[in-house]
């Protein structure tokens, strides 16, 4: 089952991505994937309603991240593939090409987690080369534009990639207008299942 919280905040069963503005404490977390350091990623309240002492976080080399964590930490590089738990996963870069908010020297990341199916979660990122080569069955890329790509570029980047299925997230929070979500999907095309999640 796939949730979405709210900007990037997503749940695949037992494995969270960037877990932001929890509300309940469930403690039943298997893995944690952050992507960056950034608040709206890296919300440390958030983690604690959810991780256990079996839980494994697993984020890219940040201080903020290694001091503020006391779970069994697994620390990533981009370009990189890892199995944490028996869930095998890649690393994809994430950064942004005209602006200064996520630079790829940050060594921030996307993942592409082997489940049941493949699912490539974007985090922050514009639309960059290295996305575009990625095969998935789930997409799930950011629209708000301002710190990553807008709804124009990423139903473009979309198209190229040609998941089976996309959901937007970073929009109608923080940034992006809460219509980016149906203005995307118009864009997206065909033959692309368009899921619109924004809680």
């Amino acid at each position: 089952m796939i949730e979405i919280n709210t900007q990037s905040s997503i749940k695949i069963g037992k494995i969270y991505f960037d877990p932001y503005e929890i509300e309940e404490e469930t403690h039943d977390a298997e893995i944690v994937f952050i992507t960056h350091s950034h608040y709206d990623h890296f919300d440390l309240e958030s983690i604690r309603k959810i991780i256990n002492n079996q839980t494994v976080i697993v984020a890219p080399d940040a201080e903020e991240i290694k001091r503020s964590i006391s779970s069994e930490l697994t620390i990533v590089t981009p370009n990189s593939r890892y199995e944490v738990k028996g869930v095998t996963f890649e690393t994809v870069p994430a950064y942004n090409i005209n602006k200064p908010f996520h630079k790829k020297t940050n060594g921030w990341v996307g993942y592409v987690v082997y489940l049941d199916q493949i699912y490539y979660i974007m985090g922050d990122t514009d639309a960059i080369e290295e996305a575009k080569r990625i095969k998935c069955d789930y997409l799930f890329i950011p629209i708000g534009g301002t710190y990553t790509m807008d709804y124009k570029e990423a139903a473009n980047l979309t198209n190229i990639i040609k998941p089976t299925y996309v959901t937007p997230t970073h929009y109608g929070s923080i940034v992006g207008r809460k219509e980016d979500g149906e203005n995307f999907k118009k864009l997206v095309n065909k033959g692309i299942n368009v899921k619109i999640l924004l809680k």
